[in-house]
């Protein structure tokens, strides 16, 4: 087993310790939970991917496995180490181990993550069912009922965990015999942050494991600079949202239904950090001013509301599916032509070595051209050079009046720059107004084919929809047709039977309940002279009896032993129970024998002639004996 030198960076002390196992250190991690554990090789931790997978779940959730010399393309250790002032002995394990922390805590290093941002939970049964015996399904009952139970009480959390925070997840269960056998979740969130933990009890187990990516990941701990974007956003149900780089290009084009405004921030910070957020009406609905709070950004506003032509002109180059995409998308390249020539003068002035988008931040954000190149590159820019002749001083007739020239220079140069940004002004509004013109005469004709496409789509929709209503109007009625002449059939059957004298019609009730019997009255009657076979009758109280006692059937027919108190009504209300006796079943039909019927009446008739004299002695006998008790109460 392979041993580790280990340093631990902690309050500024420094603690060493050689010759370490594997297994004492993820000891030591469960201890003292640091934030990192830093290393130069991942695979010296693990012979291969599932090893290291292995190794990072014993990790506290909030300790990040960090390789300082890089991701898939790795420098030398010794070279990092001298480039940030930490020297070492390249042949010393214990100062290659101080040299990974240092650097780990300076921010050197990627993240390893062999895990997506995604967790599955799974509820089970804790235990195999087995073969069983008599029990069995009770059993089986009890233990699916559990799993039932705990997966609606974790899915009660999720959702309240969703509402809370915009993460979405997705539930799918397998049904079993008296609920669920078992419920897979899969949360769109990482593992630390879900509020439900691992349990296990003697019926139900909870395990929750963060999804495995199929390669490993290296996340650098000093992410890269985000882009700045203009942003623009069709609020409402459904969010139109469209993102601009500072250059004009399109990152990003979509909508989304239900999609709350977290959700909303993340997915633009995905894209960039945004500078200006715009819409494409006015006044600016509320919803794109708490975006544009949320990101400190410019608002950008069209100043009136966009007509529908323009946004279509704008939007068509692009492309779009829907209206929400093309406001989003109008909108935000309106605010980035409003900026265009700005931009324009920010790209010509700024020096070849600057960073243009950063001093296009500051412009969008009030400073001048000028004041943003200095802030950006600290070379101040001079706008203009100025020279006052103050009275009293003796200066020179020549040198003042080379500093004269050089002030009428200077002049002469911002007239001819302003000359030029009016004459560029002047061709884009001659290229603006040419546009214009041209897309009037394409609107005025698209307007006519979009008017008579849009009554042409109505109506399609319209007849599309009242065409699925009679589809499914008549597939039920199909379905139930088709179940009537099944009934009709069978009905002719039993009835054949009955003509023939070959058997007498049995009403079938499944269960000894009050809902069984209700269906059956439903679907076929129950009426005064009926025979029933109760499928299975087990339970089945005193009421239940009595609802069939009132319905004046003649005799029931079972399989099974029904309880005291259903026999006894039936006792009471004259109807026969019948056992063992031998049904012929059609479906939800059946027939008996008459005379096997007759058979098992007549018998039925004897026992219950014996059971009333039975009844009728004990009555009598109960009677004389409180007759002598109150005699001889009454002799003393």
């Amino acid at each position: 087993m392979p041993k580790y030198a280990v340093v631990i960076l902690k309050e500024g002390q420094v603690h060493r310790h050689s010759m370490v196992s594997r297994n004492r250190i993820l000891k030591m991690v469960q201890e003292d939970r640091p934030d990192y554990i830093a290393v130069d090789n991942i695979f010296e931790l693990a012979s291969d991917k599932d090893d290291l997978i292995r190794f990072l779940d014993r990790l506290p959730d909030s300790t990040k496995l960090i390789q300082v010399t890089g991701g898939l393309h790795q420098q030398p250790l010794l070279k990092l180490a001298q480039e940030h002032g930490i020297s070492m002995n390249q042949f010393n394990p214990g100062d290659e181990a101080e040299a990974c922390a240092r650097l780990a805590a300076m921010s050197v290093g990627f993240e390893v993550s062999l895990f997506e941002n995604v967790t599955r939970i799974k509820v089970s049964r804790a235990r195999s069912l087995g073969r069983g015996g008599w029990s069995q399904n009770r059993y089986r009952r009890k233990v699916h009922g559990a799993v039932k139970e705990k997966s609606r009480l974790i899915e009660q959390i999720l959702r309240k965990f969703s509402k809370d925070t915009g993460v979405t997840f997705t539930a799918k269960s397998i049904e079993g015999f008296g609920g669920y056998v078992r419920t897979d979740f899969i949360v769109n969130s990482s593992r630390e942050k879900i509020p439900v933990h691992p349990s296990i009890n003697a019926d139900v187990q909870v395990n929750i494991r963060s999804v495995e990516r199929e390669k490993i990941k290296y996340i650098p701990l000093i992410p890269s600079k985000r882009k700045y974007t203009i942003v623009g956003i069709d609020p409402g149900t459904t969010v139109g949202i469209a993102i601009l780089s500072l250059s004009g290009d399109l990152l990003f084009s979509n909508s989304f239904r239900g999609m709350s405004h977290d959700q909303v921030v993340k997915l633009i910070s995905d894209h960039g950090k945004p500078v200006i957020v715009a819409t494409d009406v006015y006044p600016t609905p509320a919803a794109v001013e708490k975006i544009r709070r949320s990101f400190k950004a410019v608002l950008g506003s069209p100043g009136t509301e966009l007509r529908a032509e323009e946004k279509i002109a704008m939007a068509r180059p692009f492309g779009y599916s829907n209206d929400h995409e093309r406001d989003s998308l109008a909108a935000a390249i309106n605010t980035y032509r409003n900026y265009k020539n700005i931009f324009s003068r920010v790209e010509k002035k700024a020096p070849r070595f600057a960073d243009l988008e950063l001093i296009k931040y500051h412009v969008i954000n009030g400073a001048s051209i000028e004041e943003a190149i200095e802030k950006v590159t600290a070379v101040p820019v001079s706008t203009r050079s100025e020279t006052t002749y103050v009275p009293g001083e003796n200066i020179n007739a020549d040198e003042q009046t080379k500093r004269l020239q050089e002030l009428v220079r200077q002049k002469n140069g911002q007239i001819h720059e302003l000359k030029e940004y009016m004459q560029e002004l002047k061709e884009s509004n001659s290229e603006k107004d040419r546009s214009i013109t041209e897309m009037k005469g394409r609107i005025s004709k698209l307007k006519k084919a979009e008017s008579l496409e849009l009554r042409k789509q109505k109506e399609i929709r319209i007849r599309d929809t009242e065409i699925s209503r009679l589809n499914t109007e008549l597939k039920k009625s199909q379905q139930a047709l088709q179940d009537s002449r099944h009934h009709i059939r069978k009905l002719k059957q039993i009835r054949k039977k009955e003509i023939k004298g070959e058997g007498l019609p049995v009403k079938v009730v499944t269960t000894f309940t009050k809902e069984a019997i209700q269906q059956t009255m439903d679907m076929y009657g129950i009426k005064k002279g009926d025979i029933l076979l109760l499928e299975d009758s087990s339970g089945g109280a005193a009421g239940t009896a009595a609802i069939l006692v009132e319905a004046g059937i003649r005799a029931v027919i079972i399989k099974d032993d029904i309880s005291h108190a259903a026999n006894d009504a039936f006792f009471q209300g004259n109807v026969a129970v019948l056992k063992n006796v031998v049904v012929h079943r059609f479906d939800d039909f059946a027939t008996v024998g008459p005379n096997v019927l007759g058979q098992a009446l007549s018998a039925w008739e004897e026992d219950a002639k014996k059971k009333r004299r039975e009844q009728e002695h004990q009555h009598l006998a109960s009677m004389l004996d409180e007759y002598r008790s109150e005699r001889r109460r009454g002799l003393a």
